[in-house]
């Protein structure tokens, strides 16, 4: 079968428009697409560390410039100051915001740390202190190892508590009954040798 010069450059003409369609176009032989290069060093999002509270000996206050919530003292060094008054008003349990502070006498407290901290002490370190005009001295801090001057194991005392209560002692919250009376514990408060906050 003959064919015309006429449907021979028809065939290659649609075979060639077909070329070009499928590679995309002019030059598609020769040009490629190019995607930007990855960078090197991509961008990676850390997460934030966790809320923690390393206390110092300088943060320790003078008891009348924290909160009183009944027979005892909060404050909260992270700004949390409101949710802890909150929770110990309430006296219905609950786990303390990280940062704060509990303490009944000068030379006694527990801060709660970040979560992870201790999970022997609900992530409460506890501290022993001197305390004086000058200020406060920080003598013992750490988790249920710590002992007060009297020899008490503060975790095995605030261990008692009702879980409820995130280690709390009051005297509905399942721990011993102090070997003081309210009277003492109170002269005590009242006799902080620390200087008040000019704040």
């Amino acid at each position: 079968m003959r064919t015309s010069p006429r449907s021979t450059w028809c065939a290659i003409g649609a075979l060639t428009l077909a070329i070009f369609v499928f590679m995309g176009g002019c030059g598609s032989d020769t040009t490629k697409a190019t995607k930007a290069p990855a960078p090197k060093n991509p961008p990676t999002s850390k997460p934030a560390p966790a809320e923690d509270l390393v206390m110092e000996a300088a943060d320790f206050e003078n008891l009348h410039d924290m909160t009183a919530v009944r027979g005892f003292f909060v404050d909260n060094k992270l700004g949390h100051l409101k949710e802890a008054v909150a929770m110990a008003t309430a006296n219905k349990g609950g786990v303390y915001p990280v940062g704060t502070i509990i303490q009944l006498v000068p030379q006694e407290a527990m801060v709660k740390r970040k979560p992870g901290y201790n999970a022997l002490t609900k992530d409460w370190e506890f501290f022993f202190l001197t305390t004086d005009a000058t200020g406060t001295k920080i003598d013992v801090r750490g988790g249920a190892e710590v002992v007060n001057r009297f020899g008490g194991n503060c975790a095995e005392c605030h261990s008692l508590a009702e879980s409820r209560f995130d280690m709390i002692c009051e005297k509905d919250h399942g721990c011993d009954p102090l070997p003081i009376s309210d009277e003492v514990i109170h002269g005590i408060q009242d006799t902080d040798p620390r200087p008040r906050s000019t704040k």
